[in-house]
């Protein structure tokens, strides 16, 4: 509390006065500590009016400060990418692959609407480059709102990743071995796998989970392999759906058990080509104990019609077992054993087998790098046998 100097120097002054003067009377001197007393309650109030404004100020920037942080927590960003390099030598021919590619460029971006209503969205480039000529695309992946109708079931509408095999939802380069993606889950299920439609989700018990979509459906090509049949909801063709139904245990501590079927009753679409029912069946297995893990997936593939029946691409399947073993937070090794064909209705050895042994090294949980070795032995239809290392850093945030 600050007291008015001038009053307190006048009093002084008439007290060493007062051998000079003559002695202040009692009135006088109750005069002068009147005015002391109002000049001290005015100081008073001024310093209770001073802390009332600072108060209401640190209220009022408090307030907006929350209210700031709660706008921005409604947004979320992220994203991942991956750098290749593979060097494989064809065995049997000239089809050798020695490139640097970074493979793709991913964003995310989000919106939580409030508790229950979210939107979430995924925007790819693919081999750095897009435009004629150029071999990337740019795709998007992912843009879809959903809606949470209880604690354990929601409503998604918009273009979503299909839910099946083990990468297709999941397919961050720091979550998976190997610098490739399996080539069971990109040549059979097809990896990666996005279509424009609706889907429900419910918890029908402690960890037991039932997905259930509506979508466009594949459109078949001259190939009929299923790859080539993703419209990737680009003006696609949806004459007929498509159907998903998946199933998902992870009740049990590190171990993760699912099942995916996929119908549609007209792959042709508006082709004109010769092929009527799809169906794709696959199962999986993620087991992780302590260091130890093992990845197995199987995926089986049924079409009907006379131009798949003609070049044995009415039967389409394959699977692969994964056991790997981490001997730190940051340092992995893995074995994978994978076989495919596209073409398993025909009469021809067509089938793919394929040996990959390596690394993964995390420089971070969510920075990796990436070593593996991989060795073919395919049927003698096959005309070419890639054998070589690949290399890979990847990343996510």
């Amino acid at each position: 509390m600050k007291i008015n100097k001038k009053l307190i120097t006048s009093a002084a002054m008439v007290a060493f006065a007062g051998s000079a003067l003559a002695a202040p009377t009692n009135e006088e001197i109750m005069q002068m500590m009147q005015e002391l007393k109002q000049e001290i309650a005015d100081l008073k109030k001024e310093n209770t009016e001073l802390k009332g404004d600072v108060e209401d100020v640190y209220v009022a920037t408090e307030e907006a400060v929350k209210a700031q942080v709660k706008l921005t927590n409604k947004y979320s960003w992220g994203g991942y990418g991956e750098l290749h390099h593979n060097r494989l030598e064809d065995q049997i021919g000239s089809s050798d692959t020695d490139k640097m590619d970074f493979h793709r460029f991913v964003l995310f971006y989000n919106y939580e609407y409030s508790d229950k209503l979210r939107f979430v969205s995924e925007l790819e480039l693919e081999h750095s480059l897009a435009g004629d000529g150029k071999p990337g695309e740019v795709e998007l992946e992912q843009a879809y709102v959903e809606y949470d109708l209880t604690d354990k079931s929601s409503a998604t509408v918009g273009l979503f990743l299909i839910p099946i095999g083990l990468l297709n939802e999941t397919h961050e380069p720091d979550t998976f071995y190997g610098v490739e993606r399996n080539d069971v889950e990109k040549n059979i299920i097809p990896t990666t796998w996005w279509a424009g439609g609706v889907m429900a989700r419910t918890e029908l018990a402690d960890g037991l989970t039932l997905k259930v979509a509506a979508h466009e459906p594949l459109e078949a090509t001259s190939s009929f392999k299923i790859r080539d049949g993703r419209q990737k909801t680009a003006n696609a063709i949806a004459e007929d759906y498509a159907y998903t139904a998946n199933l998902k245990y992870t009740a049990i501590p590190g171990v993760t058990l699912g099942g995916t079927i996929n119908y549609q009753a007209d792959f042709a679409q508006q082709t004109g080509l010769a092929v009527e029912e799809l169906t794709l069946i696959e199962g999986h297995a993620d087991i992780r104990k302590g260091p130890f893990g093992l990845r197995m997936l199987y995926a089986d593939i049924d079409v009907t019609g006379a131009g798949p029946e003609a070049n044995g691409r009415d039967s389409q399947k394959g699977g692969y077992i994964e056991p790997s073993y981490r001997f730190a937070d940051s340092f992995g090794v893995f074995a994978r054993y994978a076989t495919w064909d596209n073409e398993d209705g025909n009469s021809s050895d067509t089938t793919y087998h394929q040996t990959n042994v390596g690394f993964n090294y995390w420089i971070d949980p969510r920075v990796v790098l990436k070593f593996d070795y991989q060795d073919q032995n395919n049927g003698s239809a096959i005309t070419k046998e890639l054998d070589g290392v690949n290399v890979g850093f990847g990343y996510s945030f």
